[in-house]
């Protein structure tokens, strides 16, 4: 048996793929993922599984008399066997393309978050069924109320966890295990005339209580028994945290300083530079990001796969700290990589795995409508898209719930519409913000799911055109 023949372990995988390097410079990521999930349908399990995969990037870097080159190679089901081949083609992928734009040294051990580094040699954490051994039982409780309530739940519940073992030939050796679990439940009559939508965001499923969003989405289906017709216009609209998120998510994605800065974005200053320091909102609001956020915690160092507007594969290790996006209403920082922040003269902020939105009041989204005259109440948005990227206007779809409120009271559904909206224009415009809570986005639930929102009340929402969809 060879030596490469017994490496197995995903600290093992790192180290031989390091060794086999020949390159000026090597950074290795493997990633290794395991996942659990239930589904169901008409007050029915359907289906539940476990799967486990393995991912491994191999990112090399060779120096030049023009600048320093990086090749980026990542596979899936890696074995031992596939290492050598793996590097060779990252090393190949390297001296085969020009300097790359984001060059900068490799993160050291030195400059890096020692607070990873421990467990580095422990087998990576692994989700199983048992993750629902409580949940399950309790949504089938659900299940027999739906059923003789006279409404079918459909849904998915799906827990992963994802080791992720960094290492780098400048001696940095990290260590992360991010758990990620989501709820969808939808809620339907017999009929499917009128349909309700709750997600949550957890970590273990151990703060997921199935009978307390079956009891919210009946809630909202006897809402549905009466039809309101509107047509589309401006609305005094309530925005509940969950679109809340999948707005400033977007908003989030869009705020890289070096676009910024070359006056591609909404946070262009025009006549050049960008617009930190300029106020965003009347209301005290804080837009932010922890990696140490009790219950929302992410990678307290940059993972990078791949190198973008957002991101550097040279950034790799490089610690992560709190970072507060907006202040007290006011634009702060903007996402930047050390190549971007020595470009734009802006800090250096990388991207974090959550965000956060504080300084709005205490009011429950149920308080907030009692609150209302006259107004809409959204349940979620849907197939968000860009339309103008100057000025960040979104288009989309409420689906899952449109509410009229009068007089303090949810008097009746109405029908869909189609918004044109910029995240950044709502939070110049919010009225009120409500209390921070965990929520997960609807749109953007696949790939960004540690999100805390409050309720946001906008005066005139703008509702361009009413969709057909329920």
């Amino acid at each position: 048996m060879t030596p490469t023949s017994r490496v197995s372990r995903p600290h093992e995988i790192v180290e031989r793929a390091l060794e086999l390097s020949t390159a000026d410079g090597c950074v290795v990521i493997a990633d290794e993922q395991s996942s659990a999930n239930l589904r169901w349908a008409g007050n029915a399990l359907t289906t539940n599984g476990v799967t486990r995969g393995r991912t491994l990037t191999v990112i090399a870097t060779v120096d030049g008399a023009r600048g320093t080159a990086s090749g980026v190679v990542s596979r899936s089901a890696v074995t031992a066997d596939d290492l050598e081949p793996l590097v060779r083609a990252a090393e190949a992928a390297a001296r085969g393309a020009g300097p790359a734009e984001d060059a900068q040294p490799l993160v050291g051990a030195d400059g890096a978050d020692g607070r990873g580094s421990a467990g580095f040699a422990d087998a990576p954490v692994e989700t199983t069924s048992a993750v629902f051994a409580e949940f399950a039982p309790a949504l089938g409780e659900s299940f027999a109320r739906a059923r003789a309530g006279g409404r079918e739940l459909y849904g998915f519940a799906n827990h992963e966890l994802t080791s992720t073992y960094l290492g780098t030939s400048t001696g940095v050796r990290l260590r992360h295990d991010q758990p990620s679990g989501t709820l969808e439940l939808n809620a339907k009559s017999p009929d499917r005339s009128r349909s309700a939508w709750a997600g949550r965001a957890t970590r273990d499923f151990q703060d997921v209580d199935p009978a307390a969003l079956d009891a919210e989405l009946a809630r909202r289906l006897a809402w549905a028994e009466r039809k309101v017709e509107l047509p589309a216009g401006r609305y005094e609209t309530l925005l509940p945290p969950t679109a809340v998120a999948d707005l400033l998510i977007y908003q989030f994605w869009s705020s890289t300083a070096r676009d910024a800065v070359e006056g591609r974005t909404v946070f262009s200053l025009p006549g050049g530079g960008t617009r930190v320091g300029e106020k965003l909102s009347e209301l005290p609001l804080t837009l932010r990001s922890d990696p140490y956020e009790p219950g929302l915690e992410s990678a307290p160092f940059v993972i990078a796969h791949a190198s973008g507007d957002d991101a550097s594969v040279f950034d790799n290790g490089l610690p992560l700290a709190p970072t507060e996006w907006v202040r007290g209403g006011t634009l702060d920082r903007l996402v930047s990589t050390r190549h971007s922040a020595a470009l734009t003269g802006l800090p250096v902020a990388p991207g974090i795995g959550n965000l956060i939105l504080d300084g709005g009041g205490e009011r429950s989204l149920d308080e907030m409508v009692a609150n209302t005259s006259r107004g809409l109440l959204l349940t979620c948005l849907w197939y968000i898209r860009e339309v103008d990227p100057a000025t960040l206007l979104l288009t989309g779809l409420t689906r899952d719930g449109v509410y009229l409120v009068e007089d303090g009271e949810v008097v009746g559904e109405v029908n869909n519409f189609r918004f044109n909206e910029s995240p950044v224009d709502l939070l110049s415009r919010a009225a009120e913000a409500g209390r921070t809570e965990k929520t997960l986005p609807r749109e953007w639930g696949d790939w960004f799911t540690r999100a805390a929102m409050p309720a946001l009340r906008i005066p005139d929402f703008n509702m361009s055109s009413v969709s057909q969809g329920v």
